[in-house]
C-alpha cells in the first residue's frame, strides 16, 4: 500500500491563467478540492500560493484538532465524574426491597381480599 499525504496542493492551467488548489484526498479515488484561488499570471505565483496557503491550513487544522482534542476530554471527565456521582448515589440509596415482604409465587395479596 502507498503512503500518500492526505493533503497536498496543484496548480491547473485554465486558459491564460492558473489556478491554486489545496486538495484533500477523501478516498482512495477521491481526491475534493478544499480551496482554490483563481486568476495567477504565471504558474510560480499559483504554485507560491499553493506552498504557503497549505502550509497555513494545516497549521490551522492542527490548532483545530486541539481544540477539539481538549473539549473531548473535558466532556468526557465531566460524564465520568457524573457517572461516579451516579453509582455513589445509587450505592448510598437504600435497596428497592428493603422493609416489603414480597414472595413471587404467592401471588395473593393481602390487602386484595380485605376488600
Amino acid at each position: 500500500m502507498t503512503q500518500t499525504k492526505k493533503y497536498d496542493f496543484r496548480v491547473v492551467a485554465e486558459g491564460a491563467t492558473w489556478t491554486g488548489q489545496i486538495t484533500r484526498r477523501q478516498t482512495a479515488r477521491k481526491i475534493v478540492v478544499s480551496k482554490a484561488k483563481k486568476g495567477f499570471e504565471t504558474e510560480a505565483q499559483a504554485q507560491a500560493w499553493g506552498e504557503t496557503e497549505l502550509k497555513s491550513f494545516l497549521e490551522n487544522l492542527i490548532k483545530r484538532n486541539e481544540r477539539k482534542a481538549k473539549a473531548r476530554e473535558e466532556r468526557n471527565e465531566a460524564a465520568e465524574a457524573k457517572e461516579l456521582a451516579a453509582d455513589a448515589w445509587r450505592s448510598a440509596r437504600p435497596s428497592k426491597n428493603s422493609g416489603y415482604d414480597f414472595d413471587e409465587d404467592n401471588l395473593d395479596y393481602e390487602s386484595d381480599s380485605e376488600g
